[in-house]
């Protein structure tokens, strides 16, 4: 793939949390949180076999700490990847949670984010059914499933404020449909949404380029080098570095 896929600069949320601008240090919170709060919550349940209350209550704990601790601030992109020290910061809160004997009740002096547990709870009780995968590897994989989420969530903002809403749609319709159907025909997409053949080929298109620079951009903002950045565009979208 071509360089020309990747964002000039990274405006890491890194360095972000650490500036002395409040709303620069909101918007990296809120872009950690969108990414991270469900993997954070199944690692808490997978893992530490917590239930499904005291598992919320500590994510919404450490993303609380994340701020009040500065623990961005003691991260060093030299030695792990973001999502690995934030896995270990995660570990290090629980383990913690079990040795104290007063921690904080639910909702106890902690802010709580506005965070969809019940439908995460309901996700992942049902994966529990089945044999998983280390914890470790499944916080990876809820990460990865996350950027795209927020991706996805990006690319419909963007194309409805560009008036190119329908190419969202089509996109949803074609590439995301149903697991184990065939996409439908393009003729069949054209008469759907009253549009030409040529329509849903440049619609497509546009979406699944407009996709993947917004992906590069969430990377750009959740790794804390270059190099790291590299490696996850790489895993996630399979695009070489500039």
């Amino acid at each position: 793939m071509s360089a020309g896929f990747f964002p000039p600069t990274r405006a890491s949320v890194v360095e972000a949390a650490r500036s002395a601008d409040a709303g620069e240090r909101r918007r990296a919170l809120e872009t950690l949180v969108a990414a991270y709060w469900r993997p954070v919550y199944r690692h808490v349940r997978r893992k530490w076999g917590k239930e499904h209350e005291e598992a919320a209550d500590l994510t919404q704990e450490f993303f609380a700490e994340l701020l009040e601790r500065d623990l961005l601030a003691r991260f060093d992109p030299s030695k792990a990847k973001l999502r690995t020290y934030l896995r270990v910061c995660v570990d290090g809160l629980v383990a913690n949670a079990e040795k104290a004997a007063g921690r904080l009740k639910r909702g106890g002096g902690v802010p709580l984010l506005s965070l969809d547990f019940e439908g995460a709870r309901e996700e992942l009780e049902h994966a529990l059914a089945a044999p998983g995968e280390s914890p470790e590897r499944e916080f990876e994989k809820e990460w990865a499933r996350s950027v795209l989420e927020l991706g996805l969530a990006r690319l419909e903002i963007a194309l409805a404020g560009r008036g190119k809403g329908i190419a969202a749609r089509l996109f949803e319709i074609y590439d995301l449909g149903a697991e184990g159907e065939p996409p439908p025909p393009y003729a069949a997409l054209a008469q759907r949404f009253g549009v030409s053949v040529s329509d849903v080929t440049n619609g497509l298109s546009l979406a699944r380029r407009e996709l993947r620079k917004i992906v590069l951009g969430l990377l750009g903002e959740m790794t804390g080098s270059d190099e790291e950045f590299r490696l996850e565009a790489r895993a996630l979208l399979g695009v070489d570095g500039p």
